[in-house]
């Protein structure tokens, strides 16, 4: 049976709070806090829970409302970027959710409220009770900050904002972690993230546990996973760390990393080529909760800004990142 290719066509949530993101101005959320609505992790449903001012719900719930106009949000990005996808989440809000939502965006280096000039990227659009809404952005600005509109009151869950960092010359010239997300690195597809989602192996700092890193399911036919990604444009690789910590059980064997420079090609294109690119690293053996550390003695002085990451047969990664000048 074929595998199905997992695609994220260099996309990440710039919501997030390991990007920095965090909600500087609310209206109200007399029920649930705002900063639940960037919460990384998947809303859930507690029965029965009750605190001082209702019941306990994950997401931002405000009071109803009793006075003319709406309530909103503001984000401040943490890293500025464009938005292409946006999923508005109304899981477990059934009868509190908004009659209708929209989001608008501003470019600006002040956090004054009354200094931001909005320009919408999402018109107002109907919500239904305890659902995923996908919206496609037109408007390719970049963005420091969002603002999101509930009409009149409500509840949601989750807001992702799918899109791209905004490209810096900052580090140009310099030895850099090349597959930073800090700075604009992105999973392009995998195979499989069943435990753990691929983009977790591009976070700064050390992995809090298992579900902090990339982890695939039991593999039981023939094969082996992987993921590719879209690195930071650099050349003369000399360093590459490949961290299994956490994973004790559950690690790969053996792990091995191609690479290719690549010119604009579409997320298909990309994966169907990738089995014939060149090995940074070549199989390589690897052991439980432990950083490993490779010197590169292949592809030195290429230029690279794909990666292709196999781990053998299957299992789970931490962390990596591969060192080299931006360019």
């Amino acid at each position: 049976m074929k595998e199905k290719i997992i695609f994220t066509n260099g996309l990440i949530d710039l919501a997030q709070p390991r990007l920095g993101t965090k909600i500087i101005f609310k209206t109200d959320d007399f029920f649930a806090s705002a900063n639940r609505i960037i919460s990384p992790t998947n809303p859930i449903f507690k029965e029965g829970v009750f605190d001082k001012h209702g019941k306990w719900m994950d997401g931002w719930e405000s009071r109803r409302k009793r006075t003319p106009g709406h309530d909103y949000i503001i984000l401040k990005l943490g890293k500025p970027g464009t938005i292409s996808k946006i999923d508005i989440d109304t899981s477990h809000f059934n009868g509190n959710q908004p009659a209708m939502i929209s989001v608008e965006g501003a470019y600006s280096h002040s956090n004054k409220i009354n200094k931001l000039k909005w320009t919408s990227i999402l018109p107002k659009k109907k919500t239904k009770a305890n659902s995923h809404h996908f919206f496609t952005v037109k408007n390719k600005k970049i963005f420091t900050h969002i603002k999101f509109n509930i009409f009149p009151d409500g509840g949601v869950a989750r807001l992702r904002l799918y899109g791209s960092i905004g490209k810096s010359e900052k580090f140009k010239n310099k030895k850099i972690n090349l597959a930073s997300l800090l700075d604009g690195a992105s999973v392009i597809a995998c195979n499989n993230e069943h435990f753990g989602k691929a983009e977790n192996i591009l976070a700064p700092g050390k992995a809090k546990n298992m579900g902090d890193g990339w982890e695939t399911r039991r593999r039981r036919g023939k094969g082996n996973d992987w993921l590719i990604l879209n690195c930071i444009e650099g050349s003369f690789i000399d360093k590459i760390e490949i961290s299994t910590h956490h994973f004790k059980g559950n690690f790969p064997s053996h792990c091995s990393l191609q690479a290719a420079y690549l010119s604009s090609k579409s997320s298909k294109q990309i994966v169907n080529s990738s089995n014939k690119w060149k090995y940074l690293l070549k199989t390589t053996k690897l052991s439980s909760n432990k950083t490993h550390l490779f010197k590169n003695s292949l592809m030195k002085k290429e230029k690279v800004n794909h990666i292709r990451i196999n781990i053998f047969p299957d299992g789970g990664i931490s962390r990596f990142r591969i060192f080299g000048k931006k360019i």
